[in-house]
């Protein structure tokens, strides 16, 4: 059975709620992760979602970060925090068992700048998700991490590594902090299908033309422990709705997996 999962940070669901709409119809994905919804849960447009034939599982916050899960099925368990409690002041996770698969959807903190107490709180949030994987799951386990992490892995997933460099995003701490996750039994799938290709899944606002001069950075992932990378088709991304008008600044990427 082909099945397929794609994540998308919309930057204020409200606003894209268009763009989300039109993109579900025609993707048709099994199960959509949305960061950055901006609004509490009684305020997600669920309707919109299940007259398009998805469960709708939320952990909203008021105007800031919030997460969002949508299946075709509804899910078995469902998880809003680490196991400890950490994670779980600001809406930054969201975990379902769906059957014998789990789907992690995070929004790891930015960041801000190297010496704000936010960086920290990134570094702690990834070490967070580290011990947590360790401690709840089995590496042989169907299990995604996907959302936005926030994090560009190496020099190819930046338009400009030399510049770059020490900046948020891409400073060699949370580099090594996401490497430290993965280790626990994670690849990212878009680099294990694409491993030379230079593709972006963010481009600033604030910076003139982005889109049109790829001035991007490949922070939103796909990462998959081996039960699901020996079963994945596919995995891409997927520029057309960061083309639209009034966009997120992100785009969605999604993999297929036979199952």
């Amino acid at each position: 059975m082909n099945w397929k999962l794609a994540t998308f940070n919309v930057n204020g669901i409200r606003a894209r709620l268009p763009i989300v709409i039109d993109w579900l119809r025609r993707e048709q994905p099994e199960v959509l992760c949305l960061q950055e919804i901006k609004c509490q849960d009684q305020d997600f447009p669920g309707a919109a979602f299940v007259d398009l034939g998805y469960t709708v599982t939320v952990r909203g916050q008021k105007a800031f970060n919030g997460v969002a899960i949508l299946g075709r099925q509804p899910p078995d368990e469902v998880v809003r925090s680490f196991d400890d409690g950490r994670g779980g002041v600001e809406a930054r996770l969201l975990a379902v068992r769906i059957g014998d698969l789990w789907v992690v959807n995070s929004y790891v903190p930015q960041g801000r700048a190297p010496d704000d107490p936010a960086f920290q709180y990134k570094l702690g949030f990834l070490a967070g998700l580290k011990a947590w994987f360790a401690a709840r799951f089995d590496i042989g386990a169907k299990l995604i991490w996907t959302g936005d992490i926030n994090v560009a892995p190496g020099p190819i997933d930046v338009h400009d590594p030399e510049r770059l460099d020490g900046q948020v995003g891409f400073h060699p701490e949370e580099r090594q902090a996401f490497r430290d996750v993965l280790a626990w039994g994670l690849t990212d799938l878009f680099r294990a299908r694409h491993p030379d290709s230079r593709r972006f899944t963010f481009w600033d606002y604030r910076l003139p033309n982005a889109l049109k001069r790829n001035l991007g950075w490949r922070i939103d992932h796909i990462l998959v422990t081996a039960p699901l990378l020996a079963r994945a088709a596919a995995c891409d991304i997927d520029p057309a709705p960061r083309a639209l008008p009034r966009p997120s600044d992100h785009t969605p990427v999604w993999a297929r997996f036979e199952l």
